[in-house]
């Protein structure tokens, strides 16, 4: 493991994630009210249905059908237990992120919040996507998806991210596992920007602290949120929607081993700290992915504009 991956801690987020479904396939689910009797989840609620970890996972929630159409998110700690209850260490990041919807509001691009579930289990409740996260389906269909559908969303996600910044958020954690695809297949399929539990705030001096993982992460930044960590973030969101891969990965999925994980690590580190970018030659919005690599932009709404432009010259 590099230095430059073990001072960025949260990149350690995905070798938690790496660990915890191995655990989820060996254990199944147990829930337990505050201080009261542990319980089957058929035992507490039939209706409350988790979904599967290879859809929805977290590494410090996992998710339940409450309802058609609604998700209940529920804190967890990874390599702890799977059990609901009180969780001192990942409790902020819940509150923060219900305090940066409660100020996003709705808006099309934004995963729909629909409040904060008091009564057990508690949690976060959001309107369903009806095709799961862009990641998992970039994985298991990316041959499918159609070019004009990729250059819609690559729209949309710097929409998304724009929206944000202009109220004020830092999103700190942008890569296609949060960002969310609603809609028919295989055209009207929109984007929705999730996940804002390690978000940063200023306006509501809320900051989880976090970082992206590596191959959304310039190694050369400044280890603090910054609308510059999102937009490098955002360059390589971009890319992977375009080709289907992450940038200095070949397509796969998730990582099948730690070591795996290490050196891809490794790899993607070591190229963005040499300023060394994956060819964008030929991709449609090529030289807006470099220009968020390589820092051109100064914020979102200058992105705006060339993709606005990109757009029109089009027409």
């Amino acid at each position: 493991m590099s230095l430059l991956n073990f001072m960025r801690l949260p990149s350690w987020r995905q070798l938690w994630r790496l660990i915890a479904q191995k655990l989820a396939s060996a254990h199944s689910l147990v829930i337990q009210f505050l201080g009261g009797k542990r319980q089957s989840l058929s035992e507490a609620d039939a209706s409350l249905i988790k979904l599967p970890g290879k859809l929805f996972f977290g590494s410090t929630a996992c998710f339940f059908r409450i309802r058609p159409g609604i998700i209940l998110k529920a804190p967890v700690t990874v390599l702890e237990d799977q059990i609901i209850r009180e969780r001192p260490s990942v409790f902020e990041n819940f509150h923060v992120e219900r305090q940066i919807l409660e100020r996003l509001g709705e808006h099309p691009l934004i995963v729909r919040y629909l409040g904060w579930q008091v009564g057990f289990p508690t949690g976060l409740l959001f309107a369903e996507a009806s095709h799961g996260s862009l990641q998992r389906l970039i994985d298991e269909r990316n041959e499918d998806i159609l070019p004009d559908v990729r250059r819609k969303w690559i729209c949309q996600v710097i929409e998304s991210v724009a929206y944000a910044h202009s109220r004020g958020i830092i999103h700190s954690d942008l890569r296609p596992d949060n960002f969310l695809v609603h809609g028919t297949w295989p055209r009207e399929m929109d984007i929705w920007l999730c996940d804002f539990g390690g978000s940063t705030c200023k306006e509501l001096d809320l900051s989880a602290n976090k970082l992206p993982d590596a191959g959304f992460f310039n190694p050369n930044s400044t280890w603090t949120p910054s609308p510059s960590v999102d937009i490098f973030s955002l360059g390589s969101v971009l890319y992977t929607i375009l080709t289907g891969h992450w940038p200095f990965r070949a397509p796969g999925g998730q990582f099948a081993t730690i070591e795996e994980m290490e050196d891809y690590e490794n790899v993607v580190d070591g190229n963005f700290a040499r300023g060394i970018f994956p060819d964008v030659e030929g991709l449609w919005g090529g030289e807006i992915i470099l220009g968020c690599w390589t820092h051109k932009f100064l914020n979102m709404h200058e992105i705006m504009t060339e993709i606005m432009s990109l757009q029109s010259d089009e027409k």
